[in-house]
């Protein structure tokens, strides 16, 4: 047994976006909206703040760290339930 605890996706998005609003990295609007777990490690998702052309702007790669920074932090201590 890995020692993870089994949780949610809806009780994870609770416990990331809280992560994000308290990093000093954090961006009005950016928020994880959906998570799902691909060999035992969580991928976030969310809004990446693209333009109108559907091109990446300076925030998109603030998202895609905090969306990785999530990963490390959960990934070794959650699981999601099946």
């Amino acid at each position: 047994m890995s020692g993870k605890k089994s949780i949610s996706s809806a009780d994870l998005l609770l416990i990331a976006n809280q992560l994000i609003q308290e990093h000093d990295a954090y961006i009005e609007g950016m928020r994880a909206t959906a998570v799902e777990e691909k060999a035992d490690v969580l991928v976030f998702k969310g809004e990446y703040f693209l333009d109108d052309s559907g091109l990446p702007t300076g925030n998109t790669t603030a998202v895609f760290n905090m969306f990785k920074y999530l990963a490390h932090q959960l990934s070794p201590e959650f699981t999601l339930k099946k």
